[in-house]
């Protein structure tokens, strides 16, 4: 026994260089992982606070500092190992395959979070704006990283996906903050041009909500078959586009009824009292 014993604390001069090699390697790992772990928490302040100065949105700037973050910890991790001697390019290997196997499954999710980071970074529009998304009209609701919640004005809430926003043109109402109304109003060729020209103008100044600047715009849009089409446009802030579209139909319908201005009817009868 006293032997074995013997024999189990016997070390010979090849032994204690492993020894000695590798404990060295384990010390200088060790050192590489806290060095490297304290390097990271002070480039994860450093990065947070550019990205405050930068004005990137809440939305994404934890979501960008966790990538940076677990990026960095990676590569950190990466070295201590090389450091103990460990062959590293069968792992290399395998993490690109996964990486390149749920970037195919999520090549669909992945084109809508990149178009999601254009969208918070550049900020085409923001919430609370008036947008038009191809034939769909809403407010912006939420942007979030893969879908932006649109609510139209009857209330229904679309979630449009991020890379179908970028990939199309995107309407925004709330950019320059007004936006014009685009009111049609049909007049028989013998009315007075003029006299009809004044009472739409008078009318549309009116209506509550319509901006004195830019200037209301009336004019002869087109000379149809058996009318004049006539364009009234005015300008009002976006939160007031349908109030104000309803009252103004109220207000210019009334205001060529009372003034006796005819308006062409189809179906057989030419002319009516507007309104009747």
């Amino acid at each position: 026994m006293k032997e074995y014993i013997q024999d189990l604390f016997h070390f010979d001069k090849s032994d204690i260089d492993k020894i000695v090699s590798y404990g060295t390697k384990i010390v200088i790992a060790g050192l590489v992982l806290w060095i490297g772990m304290k390097i990271v928490r002070k480039l994860h302040k450093a990065i947070e606070k550019v990205m405050v100065k930068a004005a990137i949105s809440d939305n994404i700037r934890p979501f960008l500092l966790n990538i940076i973050d677990i990026s960095l910890k990676a590569v950190i991790i990466f070295i201590a190992l090389s450091v103990l001697g460990a062959d590293l390019s069968g792992l290399v290997a395998l993490v690109a395959a996964v990486g390149f196997a749920v970037g195919m499954s999520l090549q669909g999710s992945l084109g809508n979070f990149a178009s999601g980071l254009l969208i918070l970074t550049l900020k085409p529009y923001k919430v609370g704006d008036w947008i038009q998304l191809g034939d769909k009209f809403g407010r912006v609701e939420e942007i979030m990283i893969f879908n932006t919640k649109v609510v139209t004005p009857g209330k229904k809430v679309l979630i449009v996906p991020n890379s179908k926003i970028t990939d199309d043109i995107v309407t925004n109402y709330s950019e320059k903050g007004v936006i014009r109304l685009e009111i049609d109003v049909h007049i028989p060729y013998e009315e007075n041009w003029s006299a009809v020209q004044k009472i739409l103008s008078e009318a549309i100044h009116k209506v509550p909500k319509v901006l004195k600047e830019p200037e209301v715009e009336i004019g002869i849009a087109d000379f149809d078959s058996h009318s004049l089409l006539i364009m009234v446009r005015p300008y009002v802030k976006p939160d007031d586009y349908w109030e104000v579209t309803f009252s103004a139909h109220e207000t210019l319908k009334k205001a060529l009824y009372e003034n006796g201005i005819k308006v062409p009817y189809s179906e057989g009868i030419e002319y009516g009292r507007f309104g009747k």
